[in-house]
């Protein structure tokens, strides 16, 4: 294979890679200052003397993380939601993606459904009357306000479908001539071969759910209901009162830290467990996204 040695080649990946290695930086170094500034102490912060190095380290923002405030029953909750959230959510994706996977002449109004489905991407009731029918249903202050609105992601929907679209149909027709039924044919055959794009659904879900804050401050009318998203957004408007309460003498504490030091340590914690996710997902990721929307 012949290589291109020519001058306009190499410009590009000097190019290339400097725009890379540029937006690279330009998401990690606020991730960096924010943990410097959890890790450096308040006079520091203060002085602004904090960039991407912990000036007079101390962990004493962690301290007050783990002792202080809702943090761990707010995690436990958004833990809760994930698993619950996305375990819904990959269900029925699965039930939903395998029929309108066929064509139209295997599936009566088939295309019926996608334009039904398609529509609820384009259009939504709005907040209220969202809110109305959550109400209605009894949901209020209760996890499934967090899931069930949300229960099936469309556009995820559809990349699973694409990725079933483009399976050999071979596969399928070999188990029919076996005697397999259309529920043996998904958990059976089907399933195994979606590890790809159902870890790329199942990362949408997860980060998803993960980060929500908005529905979490308007269907939870108790602060000790909150998930971590939504505590959070609630600590970073409302610290020093979050300090106040919590037990410790607060001129004391305001000499070790302050409300952006404890707000850089609570947002970090808050990141931790999609950090570690996400990893255990990369493999899988680009080859589902990519072979979900090659087809139409």
């Amino acid at each position: 294979m012949i290589q291109d040695n020519s001058l306009g080649r190499r410009l590009f990946h000097i190019l290339n890679y400097t725009i890379l290695i540029a937006t690279s930086l330009l998401c990690i170094l606020p991730f960096i200052n924010l943990l410097a500034v959890s890790f450096s102490s308040s006079a520091a912060v203060s002085a602004g003397n904090v960039a991407f190095w912990p000036v007079e380290f101390t962990t004493k923002a962690y301290e007050f993380a783990l002792t202080g405030g809702d943090f761990f029953s707010s995690l436990w909750i958004s833990v809760k939601r994930v698993v619950l959230g996305t375990l819904i959510n990959i269900v029925l994706m699965v039930l939903t993606a395998y029929p309108l996977s066929k064509s139209a002449q295997k599936l009566t109004g088939r295309n019926l459904y996608m334009t039904f489905f398609i529509i609820t991407i384009l259009f939504n009731g709005g907040l209220i009357p969202t809110y109305l029918v959550v109400v209605k249903m009894g949901l209020i202050n209760s996890i499934w306000s967090l899931i069930l609105p949300g229960a099936l992601p469309v556009f995820s929907m559809i990349i699973l479908m694409n990725f079933i679209r483009g399976l050999p149909e071979e596969i399928e027709e070999s188990a029919i001539i076996d005697g397999a039924g259309p529920m043996q044919i998904l958990t059976r055959i089907l399933l195994p071969l979606l590890k790809p794009a159902l870890a790329t659904v199942g990362l949408f879900s997860i980060v998803g759910h993960w980060n929500s804050w908005f529905d979490g401050i308007i269907y939870m009318n108790n602060p000790d209901n909150y998930p971590l998203q939504s505590y959070l957004q609630t600590l970073l408007q409302s610290f020093e009162q979050i300090m106040l309460k919590s037990g410790t003498d607060y001129t004391q504490l305001l000499s070790m830290m302050n409300a952006r030091t404890g707000r850089a340590a609570q947002m970090f914690l808050g990141a931790i467990p999609i950090l570690l996710v996400y990893p255990f997902l990369q493999k899988y990721f680009t080859k589902g996204l990519v072979l979900g929307s090659v087809k139409g």
